[in-house]
């Protein structure tokens, strides 16, 4: 309901968080004289993104709002947003649907995460952030166990349908049913996330290629050097990409140091142009974030580095989220001449 992947961590986070207040509360309660049942409680979080992240926290608040499992007892959870100058229309307008504060910031991560901190120690709230928090990081890594299902259900298809016409059908293994995947990266929780479901089920069997666009090259610079590198002093942030604006972080950054095979960066036209694609050939509203992954999968590098000579057969691309705004992605296209 959000558009993007972030509802899978964002959900995850704040049932987690939701769980371990309650119990605590509960137990304090018992451990009183009095021995009174605990009230409905009120729970604080707080979160900064550019939009994805923002939706994602205000629903799943919501969505914990209206539990009550009769066990520890309720719980309003209200959720905090700040969020940059610059976020979509369609962003703000939609954290604002599901229930979300809206405080805004000016657009560097600096702004975001000193409001963000304020506003813990003014509110007592719990911070979840877009992409270090060990429970977001848990549940973005599920897009990959649906995807790999997915494969696995349209290769047996095809391979029924072609039974007896081995000849025109390339080779494959339901127990490896993709050669590689392709993540866009920014403050690297789905890449993270996935990485570590992927080496989990395929070990080294698989090929992981993170996409970035060339201005937000934070994620390619830092492998490249060996050591975690924020964006250049001057970098005002100016992609398309407005989801993938955020830095690797103390979490994120081991694993893709260590477990990503490879980061590939894209032009701004390349990234528009693959949006275009995925919207006309697809039918799909991809978000440009999403298009940076598809960018990559067109380009040449990833030709020449992945070959289908080598075994690269089928490919997957993680569309990491559909919040667009479409006049103004448009506008862009055109000046563009795309």
């Amino acid at each position: 309901r959000t558009g993007s992947f972030k509802f899978r961590g964002a959900l995850n986070a704040t049932l987690a968080l939701r769980e371990r207040v309650l119990k605590q509360e509960a137990a304090a309660a018992a451990a009183a004289a009095d021995g009174a049942p605990s009230q409905c409680k009120e729970i604080n979080v707080v979160t900064h993104s550019s939009g994805n992240h923002a939706q994602a926290v205000a629903l799943a608040a919501r969505i914990a709002s209206d539990l009550d499992d009769n066990q520890e007892g309720a719980a309003k959870v209200n959720a905090t947003i700040c969020m940059p100058r610059n976020a979509p229309t369609v962003k703000r307008n939609a954290v604002a649907g599901f229930g979300g504060e809206i405080i805004v910031v000016d657009n560097t991560n600096e702004a975001r995460e000193e409001m963000a901190d304020r506003i813990v120690e003014e509110r007592n709230a719990h911070f979840i952030h877009p992409s270090e928090d060990p429970k977001v990081i848990a549940g973005q890594g599920t897009a990959s166990l649906e995807m790999v299902e997915q494969v696995r259900d349209m290769l047996r298809e095809r391979g029924a349908s072609k039974e007896g016409n081995a000849a025109s059908t390339p080779p494959f293994s339901l127990d490896k049913p993709l050669d590689a995947v392709i993540i866009p990266v920014g403050g690297g929780g789905l890449a993270s996330g996935n990485t570590v479901a992927l080496r989990g089920l395929f070990g080294d069997n698989i090929k992981i290629i993170l996409a970035e666009p060339d201005e937000l090259d934070d994620a390619k610079r830092s492998r490249e050097a060996g050591k975690l590198l924020g964006h250049h002093e001057d970098n005002r942030l100016n992609s398309v990409a407005d989801g993938l604006k955020t830095t690797l972080g103390p979490n994120t950054w081991p694993i893709v140091r260590d477990l990503v095979d490879d980061i590939i960066t894209v032009s701004e036209e390349d990234i528009l142009r693959a949006t275009k694609l995925i919207w006309e050939r697809l039918k799909v509203c991809i978000e440009p974030s999403a298009g940076v992954g598809v960018a990559v999968a067109l380009s040449d590098e990833f030709a020449d580095k992945y070959r289908v000579e080598d075994g690269i057969v089928n490919v997957g691309v993680i569309l990491c989220g559909g919040n667009v705004d479409i006049i103004q992605t448009c506008k862009l296209m055109e000046q563009m001449g795309l």
